[in-house]
Protein backbone atom coordinates (compact mmCIF):
# COMPACT_ATOMS: atom_id res chain seq x y z
CA UNK A 1 0.00 0.00 0.00
CA UNK A 2 1.06 3.37 -0.52
CA UNK A 3 0.14 6.56 0.86
CA UNK A 4 0.24 10.20 -0.58
CA UNK A 5 -0.37 13.65 0.47
CA UNK A 6 -1.51 16.37 -1.95
CA UNK A 7 -1.54 19.64 -0.49
CA UNK A 8 -3.58 22.51 -1.54
CA UNK A 9 -2.42 23.76 -5.59
CA UNK A 10 -0.13 20.59 -5.61
CA UNK A 11 0.90 17.26 -7.07
CA UNK A 12 0.84 14.59 -5.27
CA UNK A 13 4.02 13.48 -2.82
CA UNK A 14 4.44 10.27 -1.70
CA UNK A 15 4.75 9.49 2.07
CA UNK A 16 5.35 6.01 3.14
CA UNK A 17 4.76 2.89 1.68
CA UNK A 18 3.90 -0.71 3.76
CA UNK A 19 4.07 -4.38 2.33
CA UNK A 20 2.38 -7.03 2.78
CA UNK A 21 5.09 -8.68 5.46
CA UNK A 22 3.77 -5.08 7.34
CA UNK A 23 7.70 -3.69 6.41
CA UNK A 24 7.03 -0.15 6.08
CA UNK A 25 9.62 2.78 4.56
CA UNK A 26 9.35 6.56 4.14
CA UNK A 27 10.15 9.21 1.81
CA UNK A 28 12.62 12.13 2.85
CA UNK A 29 11.19 14.62 4.79
CA UNK A 30 8.51 11.95 6.00
CA UNK A 31 8.90 9.74 9.19
CA UNK A 32 6.93 7.23 11.47
CA UNK A 33 6.88 9.30 14.24
CA UNK A 34 4.73 11.38 12.41
CA UNK A 35 3.11 9.64 10.28
CA UNK A 36 1.50 6.38 11.30
CA UNK A 37 0.89 3.67 9.34
CA UNK A 38 -0.27 0.17 9.49
CA UNK A 39 -2.02 -2.72 7.57
CA UNK A 40 -4.38 -5.40 8.91
CA UNK A 41 -4.31 -7.48 5.76
CA UNK A 42 -3.95 -7.16 1.79
CA UNK A 43 -7.22 -4.97 1.69
CA UNK A 44 -6.56 -2.26 4.94
CA UNK A 45 -4.27 0.02 6.09
CA UNK A 46 -4.74 3.12 8.29
CA UNK A 47 -2.61 6.11 8.26
CA UNK A 48 -2.44 8.09 11.65
CA UNK A 49 -1.44 11.82 11.06
CA UNK A 50 0.35 12.78 14.61
CA UNK A 51 0.65 16.38 16.29
CA UNK A 52 -1.34 17.42 13.40
CA UNK A 53 -0.17 21.57 12.70
CA UNK A 54 -1.89 23.40 9.62
CA UNK A 55 0.86 22.13 7.58
CA UNK A 56 -0.83 19.12 7.48
CA UNK A 57 -3.61 20.07 5.60
CA UNK A 58 -4.33 18.32 2.77
CA UNK A 59 -5.64 15.57 0.66
CA UNK A 60 -4.79 11.99 1.58
CA UNK A 61 -4.56 8.95 -0.56
CA UNK A 62 -4.12 5.16 -0.28
CA UNK A 63 -3.21 2.93 -3.18
CA UNK A 64 -2.91 -0.46 -3.74
CA UNK A 65 0.13 -2.52 -5.83
CA UNK A 66 0.19 -5.70 -7.50
CA UNK A 67 4.04 -6.20 -7.20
Amino acid sequence: MLWYKQPPRNGLKLVATITAWLQSSYEEGYSEAKFGISRDNNDYSVMTIKNVTSSDAAMYFCAASDH
